[in-house]
């Protein structure tokens, strides 16, 4: 997907993502990007939260920086 759209990067290494690309990828101040290379590209994610013991990236929350799932959260209860 080609949006058309050039940014330069500032003297500290930053680009701006337009906020036409952040809506369409439900991007927001604080989200974590994973920055990778794949042959001549450089490739941008979105990380999602998983769960810590599982994997799982259902309906997790964050306890103590970790992320857990709803099953998980049910099992250490018992």
């Amino acid at each position: 997907m080609d949006s058309g759209i050039t940014r330069k990067i500032d003297d500290l290494g930053r680009i701006v993502i337009p906020a036409e690309t952040r809506r369409m990828f439900n991007i927001h101040e604080g989200d974590h990007l994973n920055v990778s290379v794949e042959g001549g590209s450089i490739l941008l994610r979105k990380v999602t939260d998983t769960c810590t013991f599982c994997g799982s990236d259902t309906d997790v929350s964050q306890f103590k920086e970790k992320g857990v799932c709803s099953t998980c959260r049910s099992q250490l209860r018992s």
